[in-house]
């Protein structure tokens, strides 16, 4: 993939980042909450980091399927061999909690495999990007690139994995969607490894916990859209991670006719 095309979706996960935080910060802000066909809550913060989002992705010669735009018919789709996947605000019941655990989430996807990712964690001022060729780093306070260059950004960044002991097994869960098919996954974990540690977290920080090395498995045995997990799909694939399908060897594919995904985990690709 062009190196401007993972600079331009830096930059609009960036300015979608300053965008969201205009809104989150600002006291007199009622966030404009509205109620989605099921029933998911939608923000004026979510519509603005759409728009800026697409502004920046508009140039390239990719359509872009987001959450918060105009959803195509599969017979339209069906031709997009490559294509931005994009989520404005992932995490939007955490962002009206106002605890900070929600992302700007930007994938690139080519023949349904999530090949360049970028979040951008607002509140935290952390990104994360990957590319399948050059890995998978994160990089610590930053509001914008300026011009530093794709190489520069990489120099200033830690490249994922980060962590590599951690003396327990660790397994991150969802703060909101905590099934009882997932309490059963941590259960036989726990018969499987002497000492067990969950972490809990909001938006797809969950799956960066687990590229970082900070957790080893993050189980998801309820419902999600390809757009919450396409950019830390790539992010998790480049750092050595897979995200399968639960049950089964063959990880989550993207623009497919239904846009939901199956239950998943995000493992190391070894485990299987």
């Amino acid at each position: 993939m062009e190196q401007k095309y993972i600079l331009s979706a830096i930059d609009a996960a960036l300015q979608a980042g300053a965008d969201i935080l205009s809104i989150y910060n600002d006291p007199a802000s009622d966030f404009e909450i509205e109620k989605k066909a099921d029933n998911s809550p939608l923000t004026i913060a979510d519509r603005k980091a759409h728009e800026t989002i697409t502004g920046f992705l508009c140039d390239t010669p990719f359509p872009i399927l987001s959450e918060e735009g105009k959803h195509l018919p599969y017979a339209e789709r069906c031709g997009w061999d490559a294509l931005w996947i994009v989520d404005p605000l992932d995490g939007t019941k955490e962002f009206i909690k106002r605890n900070g655990e929600f992302t700007v989430n930007i994938a690139w996807v080519n023949h349904s495999v999530p090949v360049m990712g970028v979040i951008y964690l607002p509140v935290k001022q952390e990104l994360f990007f990957a590319e399948e060729s050059i890995g998978a780093y994160k990089l610590s306070n930053v509001t914008s690139r300026g011009n530093a260059s794709l190489d520069e950004l990489i120099a200033s960044a830690t490249r994922l994995p980060s962590v590599t002991e951690r003396g327990k097994f660790v397994i991150v869960a969802s703060r909101s969607h905590l099934t009882p098919e997932t309490e059963a996954y941590i259960e036989e974990m726990k018969r499987q490894h002497s000492e067990v540690e969950l972490i809990s977290s909001g938006s797809s920080i969950k799956i960066c916990l687990v590229a970082e090395g900070k957790a080893d498995v993050y189980p998801r045995f309820a419902p999600t859209m390809e757009w919450d997990t396409a950019a830390g799909h790539a992010i998790a694939r480049a750092a050595g991670l897979e995200v399968y399908q639960a049950g089964k060897e063959e990880p989550l594919c993207y623009n497919k006719e239904n846009l939901l995904n199956p239950w998943f985990v995000v493992e190391p690709k070894q485990m299987k």
